[in-house]
């Protein structure tokens, strides 16, 4: 039965974090487990009455994953009046937000900031990507009315003025697999899109200045060989101390914070069910 109060989902998110591309052999066959039954609903009950709900989920296009999500985390955000997530990405506010935080500082370039070889590899490889894009593209994607330099700008526009932290995240994902995907919305923006449609309230458990002071504050001399994508042996450790650096900044801090503004949401509406 549906609380006749609030309502509201609150949502955290699994953080996939980056890492650098190493050389891997054939993708292994895994079988895919479609019974409701065997499926993990990344669902998690606060029980207190009303109840209230965390849900995790993936930054990865929602058609990849929507399927496989059970029906009880599906009801849990159809029967929810108020959605939580961790940052509202239908505010027009958070994109600017998030776009001028990737920048360098006014009047520094990436090419003042990188070894001139790297810089270099960088350019060439984004100039192969934009030769590539128009035969990336799948039909539907041209159907929509999306054209190639449209798309290559819109992921690898400005590049030359972001931190290279954010252009290292760029280049992984400027790959044909998720050039693919584009025009579709990842699961979070789908979720918040949804709520929106669906006229629900939602809010925010971060800001977006929390998301981006732990990039921006990697230890620059780490970055360049991350950036190199596919590491020697002897880079390796970097990549180690890169991903423990995230582990740290981007999870277990993270979830403290979060934990706390949740802790605090749910003392302050004892009668509510979130």
């Amino acid at each position: 039965m549906v609380h006749p109060g609030w309502v509201c989902l609150l949502h955290s998110s699994l953080l996939l974090l980056a890492r650098a591309r190493q050389s891997r052999g054939p993708a292994a066959a895994c079988p895919l487990r479609r019974k409701q039954s065997e499926l993990n609903s990344f669902l998690w009950t606060i029980k207190r009455d009303p109840p209230s709900y965390f849900f995790g989920t993936i930054h990865v296009p929602y058609t990849r994953v929507w399927d496989f999500i059970p029906e009880n985390s599906k009801r849990a955000f159809q029967q929810s009046h108020i959605v939580y997530f961790e940052l509202d990405l239908t505010d027009p506010y958070t994109i600017s937000a998030l776009t001028s935080c990737q920048l360098l500082p006014q009047g520094e370039n990436l090419q003042d900031v990188l070894p001139h070889d790297i810089y270099h590899r960088l350019k060439r490889h984004l100039e192969y990507v934009k030769l590539m894009m128009p035969l990336w593209m799948t039909p539907d994607q041209r159907g929509k009315g999306l054209y190639a330099d449209y798309l290559f700008n819109a992921i690898a526009g400005n590049w030359e003025r972001k931190r290279p932290v954010w252009v290292m995240l760029m280049v992984n994902s400027l790959t044909e697999v998720d050039i693919k995907s584009r025009g579709v919305p990842v699961l979070d923006l789908y979720l918040a899109q949804e709520a929106e449609r669906l006229r629900k309230q939602t809010g925010a458990v971060e800001k977006v200045e929390e998301q981006c002071h732990p990039l921006n504050g990697l230890n620059f001399s780490q970055v360049p060989n991350f950036i190199n994508a596919t590491l020697p042996p002897h880079e390796r450790v970097t990549a180690q101390e890169i991903d423990s650096y995230f582990r740290q900044e981007l999870i277990y801090k993270r979830n403290e914070r979060m934990g706390r503004r949740v802790k605090d949401l749910l003392e302050e509406y004892p009668d509510k069910s979130f």
